[in-house]
């Protein structure tokens, strides 16, 4: 008996891959709820498994050939000079840092007061999965008083997070009233700090820019950290 299916390959699709960075993710509308705890989707399991699974498959038919031509391919201008910042709200405030001084965002946890530590900028110590890490107040060293409205709106305790930041051996955590993720900027888009934001700490902002109809404040990392480690001391 002849059965041509023994002489010809069988095709096979690979299976369908969960591409949900490219939806759900920074590529996308940014909506996924893993986001706030991994600021980015190269930082969560399913895009390693799915890094995995490309690698594991076997090459498809015609490789060689296509990814010849994709390389071929005329590329359009991408911008190199974007700076990447992850953006809070304090207050009434909002404020950018750069990502890589983010380890990750976390929910409120509770805070362990620390003897001899009720006047300064440390409010004491938090669990963060089994690490106990100093919690410091930005309120306090951005010095921004503390509205009745941030006290009474119920809203703002549902949205409110911790940073977990690290920067030179220094890990901490600092609540804050909302986190809205990454943001990217170009640095054309900064202007000088107006004098009318006299709430936002000018000490420790270098710049400002517009996002959504708000202006936010670009701190200055470097001296925030020092701050911190002189609260520390």
């Amino acid at each position: 008996m002849n059965n041509s299916s023994t002489n010809t390959p069988m095709s096979l699709e690979p299976p369908v891959l969960n591409d949900c960075w490219n939806k759900i993710g920074v590529r996308g509308d940014a909506s996924c709820p893993k986001l706030e705890t991994h600021i980015h989707c190269r930082n969560c399991p399913v895009f390693s498994a799915a890094a995995v699974e490309i690698l594991n498959r076997d090459l498809p038919e015609n490789y060689l050939e296509e990814w010849t031509g994709l390389i071929a391919q005329e590329r359009p201008t991408v911008e190199r000079d974007t700076q990447s910042v992850v953006l809070f709200r304090i207050g009434s405030e909002w404020f950018a840092l750069p990502t890589a001084v983010f380890k990750e965002i976390v929910g409120i946890r509770p805070v362990h007061s620390l003897p001899h530590r009720r006047n300064g900028i440390v409010l004491g110590v938090a669990n963060v999965r089994g690490e106990l890490l100093v919690c410091i107040s930005l309120r306090k060293i951005l010095q921004l008083e503390e509205t009745p409205a941030s006290k009474n709106e119920k809203h703002h305790a549902l949205n409110a997070r911790m940073l977990f930041l690290q920067h030179e051996g220094l890990r901490a955590v600092c609540p804050v009233d909302e986190v809205f993720g990454i943001q990217r900027f170009r640095p054309q888009e900064l202007v000088p700090i107006p004098a009318t934001l006299a709430k936002a700490a000018p000490t420790y902002t270098k710049s400002v820019f517009a996002w959504q109809e708000k202006t936010v404040g670009l701190l200055d990392e470097l001296l925030l950290f020092y701050s911190m480690n002189r609260g520390l001391a």
